[in-house]
């Protein structure tokens, strides 16, 4: 099970958005819960920018990494039997 990211107990909060009014009036014709949609939206997109800040702040370590093994092979490289 992954960990949540946000708190979901947390109080909603009215905000206000601009959305095409015709976007609007079909979600209402197919009785779409347009706040669910939205926060379910903003996970996956929070979820998503976070990985991407993480590959970016830890990149260097990726690459110095990836150069160690392309020069030295992985530890295990002599245990290995297949």
């Amino acid at each position: 099970m992954e960990p949540l990211l946000y708190d979901t107990n947390a109080p909603k909060r009215p905000i206000n958005v601009r959305i095409n009014s015709d976007l609007v009036s079909q979600a209402r014709t197919l009785k779409i819960n347009l706040s669910q949609e939205l926060e379910s939206h903003l996970v996956g997109l929070i979820a998503e920018k976070r990985r991407q800040n993480w590959k970016q702040e830890n990149r260097e370590a990726f690459e110095s990494y990836n150069q160690r093994i392309k020069m030295g092979g992985l530890f295990s490289d002599n245990e290995r039997v297949f």
